[in-house]
């Protein structure tokens, strides 16, 4: 299908606009590794949390949500939705020590953390497993959603298709590579406003069509089942006008998934790309502010208008629908997004749209870039093989990887044919690792053997329940949870634990709560945070959801529930105001 001049105008329009964005940083990067890969500690929290929001909003995103409510309704949202406990745990326990570490990385902070042989093991292996294998995994599925969207646009060949990913792949890298972490976030800035904007202009575009007839018409013509916000728990089949989930996969989702997996940019605790945008932040307070941004947007701001467009696509393309046709291939009622895009928006808004996808697209693919690279140079190339070399060489080999990774990433795409199995093997291959994050801020005994058992296990785990049981998710998941707590107990135990010197440090360093007593200074005064933050936790949780209730009952005019919600946000929001100001973070 072909773009009138004004669309393409759009789109090349957007892609200088991120180049020269890069170009105008270029300087400010390349005085240090802490300057490419953490602003020099001085970016605003507003511009860290929006740059969060926009990572975890790629290509696959909207296509994936078009699949989830496709399958299982709107309540199929929760397979994501879950993760809210743990953004919010992530906001008021860990953000703050993440800015106060110090460290470059997320995985220099297990030499903090931890001391000799097995903390330089540990760190070494998760920076490779991490910055490499994973990051082009991920940057993998990211083009295959992006793969999708072009060829079903355009109906290009699969060689024309590669070449225009390898070029946009190209711009991404070009100004990561030249402006560090300062071009990725402003640039995200400027994405997420383009994908924002472009995904509610469908939604309202696409709602209004004569095809679908408005809400009411939507209401008219699907399942009521569709439209609940809680899913009902049964076998997990699809049954007429009833959309229900396994009782054991929701118990998953909101019991367990959030605590105990380890999930790019859910990790419990914080990391990855969070754990950065964290530590870039000019003080405790702002790390705290930008992390909260993130899980409101992330939750409250983003999913309506993808849940809006995907409830039309199951009125639009009835071909494709999970409810009209069981049968259907996973993934296929993905496309729906993209049909709705070709098939709905006049002149200049297609430009804008593809220009969104394009924005989604490339702010992920930079921050995958950019913090895959700190890894392999602050961790690996800093730590074991040229410790003593310049800045400057430290810079100059960053825009190297940069570039490696790119090539890597587009060849791994290649090879791969699911992101649902990408998703599937990654989330299961972290499950367990995930309360092990969170201790060891918290608790002085968790040593380098209760990480390093804690990341093996996983994968244990998932062999024998998968192709020695034969078990599938939740079986296989429950299973690997509970494998891998108790190998990490129990290496724990049967080892030494941290050096006392190890362990002081660490303290005066990041000066945690929790069971860290005997660390604690002479003439430290020091109250205790726990039962505030708990507090601070569950009330931003309940405003979160609440929020994110209140809007879709809003949407679908149901007055009644929309008040209820409303009253809840409105007192879980002054608990969590009050509460927030008597805790340290606060200070």
């Amino acid at each position: 299908m072909g773009l009138h001049w004004i669309d393409w105008a759009i789109i090349a329009l957007f892609l200088i606009l991120s180049l020269l964005i890069g170009l105008y940083f270029r300087k400010r990067a390349s005085k240090s590794l802490l300057s490419f890969f953490l602003g020099d500690r001085n970016m605003p929290w507003v511009v860290a949390g929006i740059s969060m929001v926009a990572t975890t909003f790629a290509a696959d995103t909207p296509l994936a949500v078009t699949e989830l409510v496709g399958q299982n309704g709107i309540s199929g949202n929760w397979l994501w939705w879950s993760f809210l406990a743990g953004g919010m745990l992530t906001t008021f326990f860990f953000a703050k020590l993440w800015r106060r570490a110090g460290v470059l990385t997320e995985i220099e902070l297990i030499e903090l953390r931890y001391g000799g042989k097995p903390a330089a093991i540990l760190r070494c292996f998760k920076a490779l497993y991490l910055g490499l294998f994973m990051n082009v995994m991920i940057i993998g599925w990211v083009n295959l959603a992006m793969i999708s969207i072009i060829q079903e646009f355009f109906g290009l060949e699969t060689q024309t298709v590669y070449m225009v990913l390898g070029a946009t792949m190209l711009l991404a890298a070009a100004y990561t590579s030249l402006s560090g972490i300062w071009g990725v976030a402003v640039t995200d800035v400027v994405q997420f406003i383009f994908a924002i904007t472009g995904t509610i202009i469908l939604s309202v575009i696409v709602v209004s069509s004569p095809e679908v007839g408005g809400i009411a018409g939507l209401k008219a013509a699907l399942p009521p089942s569709t439209f609940n916000f809680f899913p009902s728990l049964g076998d997990g089949s699809l049954d007429g006008n009833t959309l229900a989930i396994s009782a054991g996969a929701f118990f998953a989702y909101i019991g367990i998934q959030w605590w105990s997996s380890w999930y790019p940019g859910q990790e419990p605790g914080g990391g990855g790309y969070v754990a950065q945008r964290m530590m870039s932040t000019k003080t405790e307070k702002g790390a705290v502010y930008a992390t909260l941004l993130f899980q409101v947007a992330h939750y409250c701001l983003r999913p309506w208008p993808w849940i809006l467009v995907a409830l039309s696509c199951l009125v639009i393309y009835p071909s494709i629908s999970p409810i009209d046709n069981p049968g259907i291939a996973a993934g296929e009622f993905g496309k729906g997004y993209v049909w709705a895009m070709r098939d709905f928006l006049p002149i200049g808004l297609k430009g804008v749209l593809l220009a969104s996808f394009l924005a989604a697209y490339l702010s992920t693919i930079s921050t995958q870039l950019n913090w895959g690279a700190g890894y392999l140079v602050n961790d690996v190339y800093k730590r074991f093989i040229k410790p003593d070399a310049s800045e400057k060489r430290f810079v100059d080999m960053s825009r190297i990887v940069t570039l490696v990774l790119m090539a890597l990433g587009l060849a791994v795409t290649t090879q791969m044919t699911s992101i649902s199995g990408v998703w599937s093997f990654i989330m299961e291959c972290g499950a367990g690792l995930g309360l092990v994050l969170i201790l060891r801020w918290y608790w002085w005994r968790i040593n380098a053997w209760s990480e390093i058992v804690a990341t093996i296990a996983p994968f244990v785990a998932y062999t024998i329940s998968r192709f020695v049981m034969g078990w599938q998710f939740p079986d296989s998941f429950f299973f690997t949870v509970a494998f891998t707590t108790v190998a990490w107990i129990v290496a724990t135990y049967i080892t030494k634990p941290e050096s006392v010197e190890t362990l002081q440090k660490f303290y005066n360093q990041v000066r945690p709560d929790g069971n860290w007593s005997g660390f604690a200074l002479k003439d430290e005064k020091k109250k205790n945070n726990i039962p505030a933050l708990l507090v601070c936790w569950i009330s931003s949780v309940v405003l979160a959801y609440s929020v994110l209730f209140l809007t879709g009952k809003i949407i679908f005019a149901e007055w009644f529930e929309a008040g209820m919600y409303l009253i809840t946000v409105v007192i879980s929001g002054i608990i969590l105001s009050f509460t927030l100001k008597r805790t340290s973070i606060w200070e």
